[in-house]
């Protein structure tokens, strides 16, 4: 089975639950005195994005984590493989006792999603592993107040994303001609 995390930009709020639920249930330090700019290591962080074409348009709020690619960049280019798909929920999760801090992983990833710490060792989102074996949600969604985030198996959440794309067009009202393309 793998797993998966779902987003749904047009409910995100900017509360940045998900951002503490994430800091709380992983023990990460928040920002600290000697260091004023830090936040720490942010598995989750909600970014604010703006269309720089079209300025009067609505901010759009994107909270990001690891997305457990199915082939992920930052397990191929790890010298020690210290990066490594579980295999129950099919999470990709990293032997902090393996890294080297090479920082390759940061530098293949795309999404921004290995941090590293003041001991130099990558670490990231586990999609709150430990609560997955238990039965329970990740932290940030469980936090999630307005539904933005969503967790499960990738075909529920292929399947949720593709009912709120409909949703949402057929509330605009108009006539819509959409196109299914065999697989």
């Amino acid at each position: 089975m793998q797993y998966a995390l779902y987003f749904d930009a047009s409910r995100c709020t900017q509360c940045l639950a998900c951002e503490v639920a994430c800091k709380s249930a992983h023990d990460l330090r928040p920002h600290v005195q000697e260091e004023p700019k830090s936040t720490g290591p942010r598995y989750r962080q909600v970014i604010t994005v703006a269309d720089p074409i079209h300025l009067e348009a609505p901010l759009q709020y994107i909270s990001l984590a690891c997305m457990n690619c199915g082939s992920p960049d930052c397990m191929a280019v790890c010298p020690t493989n210290a990066i490594y798909r579980e295999d129950v929920f099919g999470v990709v999760l990293v032997d902090r006792s393996r890294c080297i801090g090479c920082h390759y992983c940061s530098w293949a990833c795309e999404f921004g999603a290995p941090q590293f710490d003041r001991d130099g060792l990558m670490q990231k989102c586990d999609l709150c592993i430990n609560r997955l074996r238990e039965g329970l949600k990740p932290a940030c969604v469980e936090s999630c107040c307005s539904g933005a985030i969503q967790a499960g198996p990738v075909e529920e959440m292929e399947l949720l994303a593709r009912s709120r794309a409909a949703s949402k067009l057929a509330s605009r009202g108009k006539p819509h001609t959409i196109l299914l393309t065999p697989k």
